[in-house]
């Protein structure tokens, strides 16, 4: 086998700098689409088809593995990863709160409120499988904490934007007020 050397050279003199991935501030508010990372694991006892789910082997949790990439605004193509709790060993609580994280997607997705039991509200949070998620388009808050395993600071998804939170309003990126009343009345505008 032979090779032959290249006579022009690879000119990347006009390649834009490479962009910052500084973690987005605590308290911004992006509009996001999810995606959810197949891990393989399925129980259909659970509801859990098609492999979406992924079980860690160690503990034995299940969770939607998800990909959040920022849609619009200073943040564009920004990603967060989350996990979304289907079980855990230790008890009911981590699988109730992704119950209630699908839930406020579902409606924040589809403009309904918390609060309407209307048929066509109810319908919307009824979902075939976990890849029905998958495209989703709604806002979320981000909050910052600090990796366990390498000390590195990253996003987290504090709460997802519904008509219900009092931070609806807009999805383009905005930093949460930290003070009073007026200061989120404000915002709000």
């Amino acid at each position: 086998m032979t090779y032959e050397l290249a006579t022009t050279k690879l000119d990347f003199n006009d390649a834009a700098p490479q962009r910052s991935y500084e973690v987005i501030p605590a308290g911004t508010i992006v509009k996001v689409s999810m995606w959810i990372k197949a891990g393989g694991h399925t129980d259909l006892s659970q509801g859990w088809a098609d492999g979406w789910a992924t079980r860690n082997p160690s503990t034995g949790a299940v969770y939607l593995n998800c990909e959040f990439t920022v849609l619009e605004g200073e943040y564009t193509k920004r990603k967060i990863w989350h996990l979304i709790g289907l079980h855990s060993e230790k008890g009911d609580e981590w699988k109730n709160m992704g119950k209630s994280f699908i839930k406020a997607i579902l409606n924040a997705a589809h403009g309904f409120s918390e609060k309407d039991d209307s048929a066509k509200a109810q319908a919307a949070r009824c979902i075939n499988g976990y890849q029905d998620l998958n495209g989703l388009e709604f806002s979320v808050l981000l909050e910052v904490e600090v990796n366990e395993k390498d000390s590195k600071e990253r996003n987290r998804i504090e709460t997802v934007i519904t008509k219900d939170h009092s931070y609806h309003g807009g999805t383009q990126p905005k930093k949460a007020p930290n003070n009073s009343a007026n200061d989120l009345e404000l915002w709000l505008k």
